[in-house]
């Protein structure tokens, strides 16, 4: 399954990708999509069998989203306001 997710700050983007990467799960920083929204401009394109490869999800982490034909399919939103 190939997942985007987002981060209030790059910092928590470049944290996740080097979690995915000790995982195993091929990861790439990446500008966010046009059509999902982030704090800070930057998320992590990543690929794995389960919606979160590290053993939680990050507090610095916006949302997760599956890339799907139809388009985006939310795995995760943080309810920070």
């Amino acid at each position: 399954m190939v997942c985007i997710a987002t981060f209030y700050s790059h910092f928590g983007a470049m944290r996740f990708k080097k979690a995915c990467d000790r995982r195993g799960a091929p990861a790439r920083l990446m500008p966010v999509p046009r059509d999902l929204s982030s704090s800070c401009g930057t998320c992590v394109r990543y690929e794995s069998d389960v919606p979160c490869p590290t053993e939680r999800w990050p507090e610095e982490l916006e949302q997760a989203v599956a890339v799907t034909e139809e388009g985006y399919r939310p795995l995760y939103r943080a309810a920070r306001s």
